[in-house]
């Protein structure tokens, strides 16, 4: 995506759609394997976007993902409140009713939510509070120990979606939550800034503590080559070496590629790809399956 990109009457950039041939990818997938984020986007006039958002999706339906899925051997999902919706997760839930508590989901919600929302969001299989601090109309860290006091009873988590560049100045404030933390897209540390960059410490520090988790998914978003994405692989090494317990894999699907946010070279991925990269980041068997069904059933509190 480019400056040049087109966009839709509101002069909010639109975004391509994922590729609509996914490959059968050559790692099996464990049953009851768990795709640990995605989106459902559309259709917008059901569902409208926040006057907020920093770019525009095409639709996407729960149809493509489910085949989508099925093409990964992948049988269960959690879905993600993206930041196109604000604090409306309405899209997401009706699609968690959908699947009748097979799928689970990450919500994104005011400091002062009330009870009776959260219980009808974790009936639904909602199980954590997305704080995107590269969008401009959710949760931002002022407010973390709110929304952390509010979750607690409901044993959700906080999945953070920042720039672990500086993490070391707000890591006392995490210690102090109470709650699990999972570190959205590894980070999100550019790869440029290598492995031994202070921030990255910081997190591989964190992860080492019990409440600490890492979603090893979007690599594209952080690596200036072309698949795999040779320049991601230490990173993702790293939080697997310390962490073999609280790491899970998300596709990251459709992929929408924020403008400001994506590198210079970016390309849609093939899911397949993004799949068998795996196999680069740790070629044990049992490490795949932790990272594919034992860990995110944990996190996820699937039956």
């Amino acid at each position: 995506m480019t400056e040049s990109t087109k966009c839709d009457a509101d002069g909010i950039p639109i975004c391509d759609g994922p590729d609509t041939r996914p490959r059968q990818p050559e790692l099996k997938a464990p049953p009851g394997a768990i795709d640990c984020h995605a989106h459902i986007f559309g259709p917008l006039a059901r569902y409208p976007f926040s006057p907020k958002r920093l770019f525009t999706p095409p639709d996407v339906t729960v149809d493509q993902y489910r085949q989508l899925l099925k093409t990964l051997g992948i049988e269960r999902a959690v879905l993600v409140t993206p930041s196109v919706y604000g604090m409306d997760n309405e899209r997401q839930l009706d699609t968690l009713l959908e699947m009748q508590g097979r799928w689970r989901g990450v919500a994104v919600v005011e400091t002062t939510v009330a009870e009776s929302e959260l219980q009808r969001l974790h009936d639904a299989g909602f199980r954590g509070v997305r704080v995107n601090l590269f969008a401009k109309s959710g949760l931002m860290l002022d407010d973390l120990e709110a929304i952390a006091a509010r979750i607690k009873s409901f044993k959700w988590h906080i999945q953070l979606h920042a720039d672990a560049r500086n993490l070391e100045e707000i890591a006392p404030r995490l210690r102090k939550l109470g709650v699990d933390v999972v570190f959205d897209h590894m980070g999100h540390v550019p790869a440029a800034a290598g492995v031994d960059h202070p921030g990255f410490a910081a997190l591989l520090a964190l992860m080492r503590e019990q409440r600490f988790w890492a979603k090893l998914s979007a690599p594209y978003r952080l690596s200036e080559l072309p698949y795999p994405y040779n320049d991601v692989t230490p990173f993702a090494r790293a939080m697997i070496a310390v962490a073999p317990d609280r790491v899970v894999w998300g596709s990251d699907w459709p992929h929408p590629a924020v403008p400001g946010h994506m590198p210079a070279n970016f390309v849609m991925p093939n899911d397949g790809d993004l799949l068998d990269i795996m196999t680069l980041w740790t070629d044990d068997p049992a490490q795949q399956k932790k990272i594919l069904l034992d860990n995110p059933r944990t996190l996820y509190d699937f039956n």
